[in-house]
């Protein structure tokens, strides 16, 4: 039987891990490389050259329940990664060029990932259109029965299902100095690029959330 909750009624739960994460961050600034020198760095500074508003609009909004979602010290675009959608198809995060994306890594065995999935899904049905999205990206190991199995138990049934069971994706972000645990969530402009990330669950389906979340995807 699913246990969704109403839409704009977070999990207190929820609610409290974020709250959490917003205080360790304004003590540990998370920590996020940035773009090397050569060709990619000029090609990630001309693509990138209009995000930087969007960048102050992070750093100002970021608040509260969303406290612990950092904005880099400049927008750059991210080294590719790969991963497979529903139909079995490799794609990359260009294919959502165009729209804002919330780009989120969770695995079933992450407990604060399983909390704030439902979060994520009622974000995507209040706010996700043309111009937003919310990608979550499974990241566990073997078959797809597992998390098919815990997002139909929950209610989730507005997030595309994408996976990556090679976990080359989290990979990668760790090495551009982005991910250190699980959930991760990075935040890019209709650029594709960096524009904030977190590592740590947020109440996605908070009313300060959702009004971020539109400020951002309308820039």
């Amino acid at each position: 039987m699913s246990n969704k909750r109403p839409l704009r009624l977070p999990s207190a739960r929820l609610i409290m891990i974020a709250a959490i994460a917003g205080i360790l961050a304004g003590a540990v600034a998370v920590y996020v490389k940035e773009a090397g020198s050569g060709n990619g760095a000029e090609l990630s500074d001309a693509q990138c050259a209009d995000s930087g508003k969007r960048v102050a609009s992070v750093a100002a909004l970021a608040k509260g329940e969303i406290a612990a979602l950092t904005a880099p010290q400049k927008p750059r675009l991210l080294q590719p990664v790969s991963f497979q959608a529903a139909d079995g198809r490799t794609i990359g995060l260009q294919e959502f060029k165009g729209k804002t994306v919330l780009v989120n890594l969770w695995a079933t065995w992450c407990i604060p990932c399983r909390e704030e999935m439902p979060a994520l899904n009622r974000l995507q049905a209040e706010k996700g259109n043309r111009n937003f999205e919310v990608v979550a990206i499974n990241i566990d190991t073997g078959s797809d029965e597992k998390p098919k199995n815990f997002l139909a138990e929950t209610g989730v049934d507005r997030l595309g299902f994408y996976r990556d069971s090679s976990m080359g994706v989290f990979n990668a972000f760790k090495k551009e100095g982005l991910a250190f645990g699980l959930p991760v969530t990075l935040i890019l402009d209709k650029q594709g690029c960096l524009i904030g990330s977190m590592n740590g669950p947020a109440a996605w389906d908070s009313p300060q959330a959702q009004d971020f979340m539109a400020q951002i995807s309308s820039l």
